[in-house]
């Protein structure tokens, strides 16, 4: 099969494009999809740099975001047959422990994410097992559908389940032009948030506030805590962190008393040093997040056939040109999702 396989660890020289990678078999309960489009994301250039403490077997095939067509089914599989447009949901768990049986798959201990130590997506084919497909919202392309379940569920759990937001609530969402912010803004609103997001320009301050965000500060030129305190002298409700070392400690100090700060993403490192005092004595929560329950996928796939929220595609790549793709989300000329089309 087609494929953008990672033959080593580091620059985008080690993404090399082959057309006789063996084809994945559907063994019980798996199935096999047909790509038609896989959604980059920073875990992508984190597993391609080996930034990470795991690190998959070489070579390896990226990609956690897959939208296409059931190609192969394996005995016992029910529900899914050839030709049925799917979405994979990218959480891949054991299914039978205690977490997962409580709906809580993200803390399975054999919890890995598609293209994170299993091969992903940037493939022509890919194996996932049964319980992991979705089925593709009729009113989304297959590129529009491969834009949402990582950040979107990420997003979910990190302002819904840890974040606790509700109507009236003042939130910041760091970055608002990256796919977990476009999720972050989106997902804040249909809450009847108050939200700020940050932008690194004028055209995507625009964007942003097109999204629905209420109060846009350029994060190069202003001073996103004072803009914040400014307008909000107690300080807000929710902050959204997934920049990292750069932004951690200006988080902290935007939230008001009993404020929640969720996380997740390390862009920028993950180094962060703050007297906990200042934490315990504003009673301040911090809340790591770490992808989400993959039940809360179906709701959120329901509210993109509803329109209620929708995926913002920014550039697509044909997946030979991956590459190019990586440099393109680095450099951060996106707006929303940079995605590869499988052809």
């Amino acid at each position: 099969m087609k494929a953008m396989i990672l033959k080593g660890f580091g620059g985008t020289e080690n993404l090399v494009y082959t057309e006789d990678f063996p084809d994945p078999k559907a063994g019980p309960g798996e199935v096999v999809v047909r790509v038609r489009a896989v959604a980059l994301n920073h875990l992508d250039i984190w597993v391609r740099m080996g930034a990470l403490a795991v690190k998959p077997d070489l070579p390896h095939i990226l990609g956690s975001d897959v939208s296409g067509v059931v190609e192969e089914t394996g005995p016992g599989v029910t529900g899914f047959s050839k030709g049925d447009e799917v979405v994979v949901s990218p959480g891949l768990s054991c299914g039978v422990c205690e977490e997962c049986l409580k709906g809580k798959d993200n803390h399975c201990r054999h919890y890995d994410i598609l293209g994170l130590k299993s091969k992903g997506g940037y493939a022509e084919f890919v194996k996932v097992p049964s319980r992991n497909l979705i089925r593709k919202p009729e009113n989304l392309s297959h590129e529009e559908s491969a834009s949402y379940p990582l950040t979107f569920l990420t997003v979910w759990n990190a302002l819904v389940n840890k974040g606790k937001i509700s109507p009236g609530d003042r939130v910041l969402i760091w970055a608002g032009s990256s796919g977990v912010g476009v999720a972050g803004i989106q997902i804040a609103k249909l809450f009847s948030c108050f939200v700020i997001a940050t932008a690194g320009d004028e055209e995507k301050a625009q964007r942003c506030e097109d999204l629905g965000a209420d109060m846009v500060i350029n994060h190069y030129r202003e001073d996103v805590v004072a803009k914040v305190r400014e307008r909000f002298p107690d300080g807000i409700d929710v902050v959204m962190d997934h920049v990292g070392s750069k932004t951690f400690e200006r988080s902290i100090h935007c939230l008001k008393k009993g404020g929640r700060l969720v996380f997740f993403g390390t862009t920028t490192g993950s180094d962060f040093n703050i007297d906990i005092r200042y934490l315990f004595v504003r009673e301040i929560s911090l809340r790591g997040v770490y992808m989400g329950p993959s039940g809360d996928l179906h709701r959120i796939t329901r509210l993109m056939e509803e329109n209620k929220l929708r995926p913002v595609v920014d550039r697509v790549f044909p997946l030979k040109f991956a590459g190019e793709a990586h440099t393109y989300l680095e450099e951060s000329k996106h707006f929303g999702k940079v995605v590869l089309i499988v052809e």
